[in-house]
């Protein structure tokens, strides 16, 4: 199959497991830490451990470390997170409530396509909010006054791909977009599964952002995730808290759709995210930021150039340089290479012209493996001046 019969990124990320390079899924491909090596020698111990105790043990187990982990302290207390096997599953149960009320719905732009794809085959087809309109505290609620005409504002903050956040000077941009919710009557539905990644990017003070969502009045949906930050073999959870006036019904969605999450799974996740507590987040971080290090340093005078982002997520977003080459064809040339990069066109969900100049790589891999990548990645498209 061709990439351009591939009508999704992830039946992209799907062939790029079969590809030598792959730096197609942000799924977390990295090696174990000591002290994660610690948690899969102890695995056995922990599938017994979770044989012993109830399942409401290890839901509130984990749901507090991970919270405690982004500094989170109000969502423990509001007894209103869900727990489902993924951030997908997450998106459906709020794609049906959006549905159910006949909500139409804005969604930021660029970001991944199956969050367009499943508003879309659950009946809510979005429309495109340009990722720009956030960019200035100032203007946000401008902005956001004059772009959305639709019931539903939805964000993805970090957002992937770019590493966008509205939260930088202390949250001003999230705030303005609190006040326009809150005065318009919007739901917000946020999708924070790469939030992990603010937590060593110079917003370690990240503020409480459920504080401000309960203080603010606007009715919300807030997911969150484990799968694109611990290398576990993507066992993963992820959490949907729903704002108090619409919980019931949420809730009520999402008991149609699961019963549970694995205990073991909530028991061994719980151990990785108390690791990052003790570690300050090191294990991760280092590997991202070596191998981000490693792709800035190995592209000066090539034909990508790497965006800076507000967050320094999992992924990197990088603009092709004018040469004549689209994504399209820097896809196709990386392949015959065995490397396997994103096009950008897909994010571009609404406008797939503006993504041909952007490629995404994604940065969760074995740092010896991933310098290896660039280096095949520059002899690929800087022939000439390899040869140099």
């Amino acid at each position: 199959m061709s990439a351009p019969d591939l009508i999704d990124l992830t039946q992209h990320e799907i062939r790029a497991l079969r590809t030598r390079y792959n730096l197609a899924d942000a799924h977390t491909h990295q090696r174990q830490s000591d002290s994660q090596d610690k948690i899969v020698s102890r695995l056995p111990a922990l599938w017994y451990e979770s044989e012993e105790r109830q399942q409401a043990h290890f839901e509130q187990q984990f749901t507090e470390a991970f919270f405690r982990l982004h500094g989170q302290t109000t969502a423990p207390g509001l007894g209103r997170t869900l727990l489902s096997y993924s951030a997908s599953v997450s998106t459906m149960v709020a794609a049906m409530y959006l549905r159910r009320h006949d909500y139409t719905v804005s969604l930021v732009e660029p970001c991944f396509d199956n969050l367009v794809d499943l508003l879309r085959h659950l009946g809510t087809p979005p429309a495109a909010l340009p990722e720009d309109a956030l960019a200035d505290p100032d203007t946000v609620y401008t902005e956001l006054t004059r772009l959305v005409r639709t019931d539903v504002l939805y964000l993805v903050d970090p957002n992937n791909p770019t590493g966008f956040t509205l939260f930088t000077d202390g949250g001003r941009g999230f705030q303005e977009v609190l006040r326009f919710c809150r005065d318009r009557r919007k739901l917000l539905v946020l999708d924070f599964c790469f939030a992990s990644f603010a937590l060593h990017n110079g917003l370690a003070q990240r503020p409480d952002v459920y504080r401000m969502l309960e203080e603010s009045g606007a009715a919300y949906l807030a997911i969150e995730d484990t799968g694109k930050t611990w290398p576990v073999q993507d066992a993963k959870c992820a959490l949907l808290t729903p704002s108090a006036d619409i919980y019931e019904e949420v809730y009520n969605l999402h008991t149609s759709v699961l019963l549970n999450v694995s205990p073991f799974v909530l028991n061994f996740l719980t151990q990785y995210v108390e690791d990052s507590v003790t570690d300050s987040f090191a294990s991760i971080r280092e590997v991202i930021d070596t191998n981000r290090a490693t792709l800035r340093d190995g592209l000066p005078g090539s034909v990508l150039e790497l965006l800076d982002a507000r967050v320094d997520t999992s992924v990197a977003w990088l603009r092709i340089r004018p040469s004549g080459l689209t994504a399209s064809d820097v896809h196709a040339r990386l392949l015959e290479a065995e490397v396997y990069v994103l096009p950008g066109t897909y994010f571009y969900w609404d406008n797939p012209g503006r993504g041909e100049r952007y490629v995404r790589i994604a940065l969760a891999r074995p740092p010896e493996q991933f310098a290896t990548a660039v280096r095949v990645i520059r002899e690929t498209l800087d022939p000439a001046d390899h040869e140099r």
